[in-house]
């Protein structure tokens, strides 16, 4: 049970300074800009073409293997046409003689074949050499692209984390002073606002976040400080000049 009754003046000006730091919480991500998911990207990119180039080494390896195979394959053709030959000097008749040489020239068809086999592989591995070659070069630059994103990521982040953890704790700090429906609803509002803006000064009778003009009614409600009001159009909380000039001498 509250022993101090919080008058909505003072939720407004709780809600406008949280407001505030958080703004600056947003401002400080924005100077990081697209930077960590540029590092990430890279890194990505990288262990793709890490993979690929290994991929490429194992599928080398296995038409080398194949390579070698072939060759044994021609070496046993080439053996069994001598032996063949052999034999048909040793014929004792035509049919024999037929036979064989049907065995020969099927083994001549088989060297062929691995000779043709090999020179579609060598064909092949050169192909996927010069894959590699060109994936190694791309690796090589993007691992330089990813050594400056990084250099670059951990200076900004190291010129701008004391502020925002800072800032992180003056936010944490505020949360506390806001009743808990009140920052829900702020909360909820912040994630669907474009700019992050949940509460907005009125400028010029109009909204500040979606600048849609303000009946003159709410105007005079939100300077009475009575009740908080929303923006009929973007939902945002309205707040007029007199709490945001007090929040401004305050984070000053």
């Amino acid at each position: 049970m509250e022993t101090e009754e919080v008058s909505v003046e003072q939720k407004l000006i709780a809600l406008y300074t949280l407001q505030h730091i958080d703004s600056q919480i947003d401002k400080i991500k924005i100077i990081r800009g697209e930077l960590p998911l540029e590092v990430q990207d890279l890194e990505d990119e990288i262990a793709g073409l890490e993979t690929r180039i290994k991929n490429f080494n194992t599928e080398i390896e296995k038409l080398e293997d194949e390579i070698n195979e072939r060759i044994n394959t021609k070496k046993e053709s080439e053996s069994l046409i001598t032996r063949y030959k052999d034999q048909q000097m040793n014929v004792r008749n035509n049919r024999e003689y037929d036979a064989l040489t049907k065995e020969i020239e099927f083994q001549e068809l088989e060297i062929q074949l691995a000779e043709k086999k090999v020179k579609e592989a060598n064909a092949k591995i050169e192909s996927l050499k010069a894959d590699i070659e060109e994936a190694n070069k791309t690796l090589e630059e993007r691992k330089g692209d990813l050594v400056a994103k990084k250099s670059e990521l951990t200076e900004i982040v190291a010129e701008t984390e004391k502020d925002e953890q800072e800032l992180i704790r003056k936010s944490q700090e505020n949360e506390k002073l806001i009743e808990e429906r009140l920052l829900t609803a702020y909360k909820r509002i912040r994630k669907n606002a474009r700019n992050g803006l949940a509460v907005v000064q009125v400028e010029r009778d109009a909204c500040g976040g979606c600048f849609n003009k303000i009946p003159p009614q709410h105007q005079m409600d939100i300077k009475m400080h009575k009740k908080i009001i929303v923006c009929e159009y973007c939902g945002r909380i309205l707040v007029d000049s007199d709490v945001a000039k007090t929040v401004n001498e305050m984070m000053k």
